[in-house]
């Protein structure tokens, strides 16, 4: 993890979306590591309490909340709980999605297309939705959003994920110039390929290696980078960015 403190986030509290593994988990870390109180949010019951065990093993707190973000009902409880056990939180890292795998556009069927649009950008707004209230009745708040590289540009990703990931960049720019005046900033994150376990157990160590060498920095992305991105979007050092998406690549996306 990249030697990353930010004092001004200690002692308020942080919802993590998609934090039982990966960006997520590094993420919630990373705010844990900072003094923040991090509420944990995903589907996956068992990997959300080792994320959380690893946390308070190092020093900091956490809670693990499972959660479908994908169900509106499900979110509402969740603030409930959050807000009850820790406060209401300041920020929130919007990260839960995936399904990027490479398929051909024309076979795509229309039901894998909902699934992913509804598990990337429809689970993004609705979350926001659940948290962003109380930021604005507070005067304060950062939420950060998670597109990728494949929203950026064509990319081997399925069109399903490029649309949805395009999506959250649009939502951020809109839901920034929205909620402003509030006292709320939304910011995005477009990474691009991040060490991952899928990645791991479908490459080869020397597959690994030759993927990092394509990218101008000389390697591909780690968890820990995405979270350092995070936590700088999240704190008072970035009080005057709003509606930007930050391309956290090693140098493949440059706009």
């Amino acid at each position: 993890m990249p030697a990353v403190h930010y004092a001004d986030l200690r002692g308020r509290v942080a919802a993590v979306t998609g934090a039982s593994r990966g960006i997520g988990a590094g993420t919630a870390a990373l705010l844990a590591g900072c003094g923040m109180k991090v509420a944990l949010l995903a589907r996956d019951a068992a990997a959300l309490d080792g994320v959380r065990e690893d946390i308070w093993n190092n020093g900091g707190q956490a809670i693990a909340v499972p959660t479908d973000c994908t169900d509106p009902a499900a979110l509402a409880a969740a603030v409930k709980t959050i807000e009850a056990e820790l406060g209401a939180p300041e920020v929130l890292a919007a990260f839960a999605g995936g399904g990027g795998r490479p398929q051909p556009s024309l076979g795509l069927s229309l039901e894998a297309w909902n699934q992913v649009i509804t598990g990337d950008l429809t689970a993004t707004f609705a979350t926001i939705q659940a948290f962003a209230p109380a930021m604005v009745r507070s005067g304060r708040g950062s939420i950060v959003t998670m597109s990728s590289t494949a929203g950026r540009a064509p990319s081997h990703a399925n069109i399903a994920y490029a649309v949805a990931k395009a999506g959250v960049v649009m939502l951020t720019k809109h839901l920034a110039a929205e909620l402003a005046p509030h006292g709320v900033r939304v910011n995005a994150i477009a990474p691009s390929a991040v060490r991952n376990e899928k990645m791991e157990r479908a490459m080869t160590p020397e597959q690994l290696d030759g993927l990092g060498r394509s990218f101008p920095l000389g390697r591909i992305g780690e968890p820990a980078d995405i979270a350092a991105a995070a936590a700088f979007l999240a704190s008072d050092s970035s009080s005057w960015i709003t509606g930007v998406t930050m391309d956290v690549t090693g140098g493949r996306v440059i706009i």
